[in-house]
Order: C-alpha cells, then sequence, then structure tokens
C-alpha cells in the first residue's frame, strides 16, 4: 500500500507543480499586458522589475492555486484511467477511496498552508506590490532628446537639439527655452555644437556648448512698454540640469499599510470594529444635531404625540403666524423653506459619508471570508477533479484543460458575483463569500460518492452503448416508415 501511496503522489506532485506555475505565468502576463505602459520607457532598474514580478506573481497565488488543484487532479487520475491502471488497482481489491486517501490528506495539508498564506504572507506581499507600483507608476518617462523633437521632459526648460553624432555626446543645433522664471518664452539659448553628457550617477545632465548666443528679454512689471532686449555671445558655455525628478522615489509603505487588503484577520476585525462605531457616532450624531437644530422635538416625543387625537384635522392657519401681516408670513415661509434646505444638505452630505463608510466595512468583510474561501476552495476543486478524472479517463492537457477550465470559470464567476453584491449591499457577506463553495460543494459530492461507487449513472461507456442502441433502433425503425407510408 506504501508504494501504492508513493506512485499516486509522484503522479499528483508534477502536473500539480507544472500547472500551478503555467497559471501563474499566464497571469503575470496578464498582469504585464495591462501595465504595459506604466513600465516602458521609464528606464527601470532591473531589481525594481524583478521585485515588481515578484510580489505581483504572489498575489496570484490565490487564483492559480485552485486551478492548479483541479487541472492536476483531473489529469492525474485520467491519466491512471486511461492506462488502465485504476482498473488494475480496482482489481487487486482496492478501491478509489482508498487510493484518494493520500491526496485528500496532501490537499487538506495544502489548505491549511493556502490559509497560512492568506493569513500571513498575502498581505505583506500586497503591501509591497502597490507600493512598488504606485511608485512605477508615478515615475517619469526616461530622459530621451531625440534629433529634431523638442524635449520639456526636464522642468523649466525646453530644448532642441539638431543632430547627434554617431558618439552620443556631440550635438549639434542646440536651442534651450529657460522658462524657470515662468515669465514664458523670454531666454533662449542657442549654439552650434555641444557636448551631453549624464553624471556617473545619473543625477545631473551636464551640456558644454560652443559657439553660441543667449538671448534675453527683460520685463519689466511696472512698465509693459519697458521690455529691452539683450543678445550676449559665448564661445563655451557650460549648463548643469538636475535629473533628481528621474530617479524612482520609494513611497513611504505605511501610507498603504491601513488598506484591507494588507490586513490579517486580527487586524481586520479590530478594523472593522473601529468603523462600525464610527459609523455608529456618525449617525448617532445627526440624528442629534437634527433633533437639536430643528423643530422635530414634539414630533418624536410620544407622550406629546398621544394627547393628540386621531380625528382632530389640522388648522387652516398656524398658529405661529395669527396676527402677523402678509410680509411678515412670507418671511417666516422662507425662514422655514431655508430650515427645510439645510435639514436636507445637512441629511445627504451625512447619507454620503456613512454609504462610504458602510461599503468600507463590506470591504473588510470580503477580506476577512476571502482569508478561508481560498483554502474551502482547494478542497472542493480537488473532489470535483479528482472523480473526473476518474470517469472520463482521459489525461494530459487535452480534454482535462478544457473541462478544468470550465469548471475554473464557473468557480470564479460565482466568486466575483457574490463579491460585488457583498460589495454594493445586496447580499450579506456571510452568504456573498461562500456562494461559489456552497455551489460546486454538493457537486463535488456526487461526483465523488458515484466515482468511488463504481456508479453506472456516470459510465461514459454505458451512455455511448445507451446512445448506440437508440441510434440503431431509430434507423431501424426508418425504413419501416418507408414502407408503411408507401
Amino acid at each position: 500500500m506504501k508504494k501504492l501511496y508513493i506512485l499516486i503522489l509522484r503522479s499528483y506532485l508534477g502536473p500539480l507543480i507544472l500547472t500551478f506555475f503555467i497559471a501563474l505565468f499566464i497571469l503575470v502576463m496578464q498582469f504585464l499586458w495591462k501595465y504595459i505602459d506604466d513600465l516602458v520607457g521609464k528606464g527601470l532598474q532591473w531589481q525594481v522589475i524583478g521585485e515588481l514580478l515578484f510580489y505581483a506573481s504572489t498575489t496570484f497565488v490565490p487564483l492559480a492555486l485552485p486551478l492548479a488543484i483541479l487541472l492536476s487532479s483531473l489529469m492525474t487520475f485520467g491519466n491512471l484511467g486511461e492506462r488502465y491502471e485504476l482498473v488494475a488497482i480496482k482489481s487487486a481489491g482496492i478501491s478509489l477511496r482508498t487510493v484518494m486517501k493520500p491526496l485528500v490528506v496532501l490537499s487538506v495539508l495544502i489548505s491549511i498552508f493556502a490559509f497560512f498564506f492568506s493569513n500571513n504572507i498575502l498581505p505583506v506581499t500586497n503591501l509591497k506590490f502597490k507600493s512598488i507600483l504606485y511608485d512605477v507608476r508615478q515615475q517619469k518617462l526616461a530622459l530621451n532628446i531625440r534629433e529634431g523633437i523638442f524635449y520639456n521632459g526636464i522642468e523649466g526648460y525646453t530644448m532642441r537639439i539638431g543632430k547627434k553624432e554617431k558618439d552620443g555626446v556631440t550635438i549639434r543645433d542646440i536651442m534651450i527655452y529657460d522658462h524657470t522664471s515662468r515669465m514664458g518664452n523670454t531666454t533662449v539659448t542657442r549654439a552650434e555644437w555641444g557636448r551631453m553628457e549624464q553624471s556617473a550617477d545619473g543625477a545631473t545632465l551636464d551640456l558644454t556648448l560652443y559657439n553660441g548666443y543667449n538671448y534675453d528679454e527683460k520685463t519689466d512689471r511696472r512698465n509693459e512698454r519697458n521690455r529691452p532686449f539683450q543678445r550676449t555671445y559665448f564661445a563655451e558655455q557650460y549648463r548643469r540640469f538636475d535629473l533628481s525628478d528621474f530617479k524612482m522615489m520609494r513611497t513611504n509603505e505605511e501610507l498603504f499599510r491601513n488598506h484591507y487588503q494588507m490586513l490579517n484577520l486580527k487586524q481586520l476585525t479590530l478594523a472593522e470594529d473601529s468603523l462600525l462605531r464610527e459609523t455608529d457616532l456618525r449617525i448617532s450624531g445627526l440624528l442629534r444635531s437634527t433633533e437639536i437644530s430643528y423643530f422635530f422635538n414634539n414630533q418624536l416625543d410620544s407622550a406629546y404625540m398621544s394627547r393628540i387625537p386621531d380625528t382632530l384635522k389640522p388648522p387652516d392657519r398656524l398658529p405661529v403666524l395669527i396676527g402677523l401681516d402678509k410680509t411678515e408670513t412670507l418671511q417666516v415661509y422662507e425662514l422655514a423653506l431655508n430650515a427645510a434646505r439645510n435639514t436636507r444638505s445637512n441629511i445627504e452630505f451625512n447619507k454620503t459619508d456613512i454609504e462610504a463608510r458602510l461599503v468600507l466595512i463590506r470591504k473588510h468583510q470580503v477580506e476577512w471570508h476571502r482569508k478561508f474561501t481560498l483554502s474551502i476552495a482547494c478542497l472542493v476543486l480537488f473532489f470535483i477533479g479528482a472523480p473526473l478524472g476518474a470517469i472520463i479517463r482521459k489525461g494530459g492537457l487535452g480534454l482535462p484543460l478544457v473541462i478544468s477550465v470550465v469548471f475554473f470559470v464557473i468557480y470564479h464567476v460565482i466568486s466575483m458575483t457574490g463579491e460585488k453584491s457583498v460589495k454594493a449591499g445586496t447580499m450579506d457577506p456571510l452568504t456573498g463569500m461562500w456562494l461559489s463553495s456552497v455551489v460546486l460543494l454538493p457537486l463535488g459530492i456526487i461526483l465523488t460518492v458515484k466515482a468511488t461507487t463504481d456508479s453506472p449513472l456516470l459510465d461514459l461507456d454505458a451512455w455511448k452503448r445507451l446512445f448506440n442502441i437508440s441510434r440503431k433502433q431509430t434507423r431501424e425503425k426508418a425504413p419501416e416508415n418507408n414502407s408503411t407510408t408507401r
């Protein structure tokens, strides 16, 4: 039995590792395709790109791991069935339930690791990933001064180079506009040729210009008509430009640390409790300010309202308006209307704030349940893939891949639908986040029971024989019908 378990584990671990990294690679490629415009042309170091891809790949584990378990379990038992190894094992008196036992134990261990990963590792990698991605997206494009094109990437300056020599240093026909004074195109430098080099640390751009002129149009704010013009010749001029803005500045990770995706279970619980208390205080404060500021006290007093008979009709004229002339009455109405408008504005403002807090609370609840759903999804998809592979008896990456993708898409669509419903407030977090597992778990149980009991309900050969018999009977009836018609 020990040798059988080792054989099953070896047959399973290879496809599991392979499919996991294939799925991870596809998801990383999708990430690169999505953010390619934010990565290209910024002169990022290989270390930064490597960190970004590494942390991005860890955030895709919750998607890649369930798919890998589903596909590898289906491939493993499909290969065993296709090579008639399952038949040989069953003929030796060993049931499919016994064959699945080591993989069930391994799947439980993987589920435990998935929970540990979601709760302890994923928040840290999410923090690193979001921080690096934010810095990369804020990074300016790398210095790229091309021939004949005005370049304004250096703050306060616009420059054009007519031609670059092959050595990459010598430049000709240079024009530089100085906008540091924020007075428009009042200072211009032109030179016949020069040398352009960056410092060793890339912090500055050094230009040495030869045979040129500085054009400076002076402006007098007190007298707009007084605009003297000055032209100065130079044989050689040295200019240095600051390139510190082109260096990637790392943002303090503490700015992202309180985001719900960067918290573990304990931190999510504390954050949710704090948000609930703040929301309750905001609602009670709104009610209190409304009661105090506006005349709702009598209507909120049940003792006062109980003294008013149900049959009492509203008076034709309010007591406060008795004895007032038309002008004073209009003033009272205007004050009442302004008070009502202020009340509505106050309520609408607080409503928007309270709704935003409730959405944030629901996002914390979604993230709390997500820590557990990944582990359960691994088990559920295993109990779908393993018996299904034993039933279809097809290995490789053909039919198993198609079936796995179909089931995974169903799982993912249900998960996303439930998650969006929870965030929208149309479904409670428990139901929405566990919807996919609840829907697929009965299917996994049915497939496992039918496969372990060799039920003919899922015997594909039996269904093929039944289909062939029904088709044969249909063909036999066709000549009889034709003869009867004649």
